[in-house]
C-alpha cells in the first residue's frame, strides 16, 4: 500500500454554531506528510477546526486549501481526506471486511480488487483472520483498527483523527499511540489529530497546534511547546500547575525574583516586563531536599499528604507561598520537613 501526503493550508478562519462564534480569524500551515495535533480545553475549538477542514462545517469566512487548492465550497467527499471519528461510526450489521471495503465499494470498485485491497489493509493493521467477523464480535481495540483500515483503504492523502483512542482502556490505547505513529511514518501521509490528551499529542505529532477559545495560542515542535510555553494558559494546560506569585526586578546584573515570603532567586534569563508576575512550574520539576546543582528557587515546606500512583511518590507539600504538588522516586511520610529546590530552567514566569 503506498499513500502520499497534501499540504493544508487554513486562511482567516472564522466559525460560529447562530450567534456563538467558535473560531476567530484562524490560520494555520501543514505541510505535506506531517502529523499534527490540535489540542486544548473542552470548547476551545478544536474539534470544530478539524469539522471546517473535512467539509462537516462551513465557515463564516476564511478559505481551506489542499496543495494550493481552494476546497471551501467542495463536500467532504471531494476534498481527498478520510476521517475517523471518536465513536467508529462502523456498520454492526456488516463484517469487519465489509466495513474495510465500504468505500471501496461506493467508487466503483470490482468485487476482486477490492476484496485483494481489504486484505492488504486487514494486513497492514494486524487483523488477518478477523475480516469475517462482525465488529459487534470485536475487541474495542480491533474496531478501532478497523475504523482506520475503512478510512486508509481509500488511499487518502490526509487522514483526519477526532479523537479516535478515547474509548480504548489506557494499555491498548498506549499501544495505539504508537501504531498509528508507525502507519504515518509508513505511508507518508498527513494526520491532523484532535486530542484532549497532552502526552497523547507529545507521543505522536511532530507538531502541536494549542486553541484557546477559538484562537491558536502556541504552535511547534512539541518539545519547544513543552519547554517554553509563551503564556500561563499553555504552561497550564501542559502540566505546570503550581502557581506561585512574585515580583520580578531588573538592575544592571540583570533580574531577580522575589516571593511575598521572601524567598529570592536571581534570573539566568530575564522574562517579559517587570512587577508582579506568575510563576509555574510542574511536579516533577521539583528537587526535594535541595539536592538541585545550579540556580534553583528553593522553599521549606513541610509533607500535607503521601500517595504512591506508580513508579514515583507523590507528596502536597504546604510551603509559605502554598501549597504545592510534588513527584519524587524517594519515600517520605506526611509530616515530615523538607526543602524544595525547583531548578532556575524549569520555572515558566510570565507578567501578571
Amino acid at each position: 500500500m503506498a499513500a502520499s501526503g497534501a499540504a493544508i493550508g487554513v486562511e482567516n478562519l472564522d466559525v460560529a454554531y447562530g450567534r456563538t462564534k467558535v473560531l476567530h480569524d484562524v490560520s494555520l500551515t501543514i505541510p505535506a506528510g506531517r502529523f499534527v495535533a490540535l489540542i486544548g480545553s473542552s470548547g476551545c475549538g478544536k474539534t470544530t477546526l478539524l469539522r471546517a477542514i473535512s467539509g462537516f462545517v462551513t465557515p463564516q469566512r476564511g478559505r481551506i486549501l489542499v496543495d494550493e487548492r481552494d476546497v471551501t465550497a467542495e463536500p467532504p467527499e471531494r476534498r481527498g481526506m478520510a476521517m475517523v471519528f471518536q465513536s467508529y461510526a462502523l456498520w454492526p450489521h456488516m463484517s469487519a471486511a465489509q466495513n474495510v471495503g465500504y468505500g471501496l465499494k461506493l467508487r466503483g470498485m470490482g468485487r476482486a480488487e477490492r476484496a485483494r485491497k481489504v486484505d492488504e489493509i486487514l494486513e497492514l493493521l494486524r487483523l488477518q483472520g478477523f475480516g469475517e467477523r462482525k465488529v459487534t464480535d470485536l475487541s474495542g481495540g480491533q474496531r478501532q483498527r478497523v475504523a482506520l483500515g475503512r478510512a486508509l483503504a481509500i488511499d487518502p492523502p490526509i487522514l483526519l483523527l477526532d479523537e479516535p483512542l478515547s474509548n480504548l482502556d489506557a494499555k491498548i490505547r498506549l499501544a495505539m499511540r504508537h501504531e498509528l505513529k508507525s502507519l504515518h511514518r509508513r505511508l507518508g501521509l498527513t494526520a491532523v489529530h484532535v486530542t484532549h490528551d497532552q502526552e497523547e499529542a507529545m507521543v505522536m505529532a511532530d507538531e502541536i497546534v494549542v486553541l484557546d477559545q477559538g484562537r491558536i495560542v502556541q504552535q511547534g515542535a512539541p518539545e519547544d511547546v513543552y519547554r517554553r510555553p509563551n503564556s500561563s494558559f499553555v504552561a497550564s494546560f501542559l502540566g505546570a500547575d503550581n502557581i506561585i506569585e512574585g515580583e520580578v526586578r531588573r538592575d544592571s546584573d540583570g533580574a531577580k525574583l522575589t516571593l511575598a515570603d521572601g524567598g529570592a532567586l536571581d534570573l539566568p534569563t530575564a522574562p517579559e516586563g517587570h512587577g508582579r508576575h506568575v510563576i509555574q512550574f510542574r511536579s516533577d520539576a521539583v528537587r526535594l531536599d535541595d539536592d538541585a546543582a545550579g540556580p534553583a528557587l528553593r522553599l521549606d515546606g513541610r509533607i500535607a499528604q503521601a500517595s504512591y500512583p506508580g513508579g514515583r511518590w507523590r507528596y502536597e507539600i504546604d510551603t509559605p507561598a502554598g501549597r504545592f504538588l510534588v513527584d519524587d522516586s524517594r519515600r517520605a511520610s506526611a509530616g515530615d520537613a523538607v526543602r524544595l529546590a525547583i531548578p532556575a530552567e524549569e520555572l515558566h514566569i510570565f507578567p501578571r
